[in-house]
């Protein structure tokens, strides 16, 4: 894996406006796969708002929820939450994790299922939370 921070990649020196323009700037097959994975968060926390912080997507819901990026070697999602990933390591067995982000690659993208689980998690701690 890459030492890059969050976002770099598409990011370059400056903070995107907003989430379509962090995935204008991607190749083709990266922004399809987070296109996919922005879908599948949107439909799991639908009273999420979308920004752009930390030069990442990131998805809001009374606090941080969920965010993504694209590295130069990889695909990050972005759980915020160490806990709720030690929860389901069963789950995310196959992919790298480092803390709360879970790597991953264009040709193996996060089954959008998981995706959902752990975004449904996130909504519930950060209710509880806030």
């Amino acid at each position: 894996m890459s030492d890059q921070t969050p976002g770099d990649r598409a990011a370059k020196s400056a903070q995107p406006g907003d989430i379509d323009d962090y995935l204008a700037d991607l190749p083709r097959e990266e922004r399809a796969v987070l296109e996919r994975l922005r879908e599948t968060v949107r439909a799991a926390a639908p009273e999420a708002v979308e920004t752009v912080k930390y030069k990442i997507p990131v998805f809001k819901h009374h606090g941080d929820l969920v965010g993504f990026a694209a590295q130069k070697d990889f695909m990050s999602f972005y759980v915020m939450s160490p806990d709720l990933v030690k929860e389901k390591a069963a789950d995310i067995e196959g992919f790298e994790v480092s803390g709360a982000t879970i790597h991953f690659l264009p040709d193996r993208p996060l089954p959008a299922a998981l995706v959902t689980e752990l975004v449904k998690a996130r909504v519930e701690e950060n209710e509880k939370e806030g």
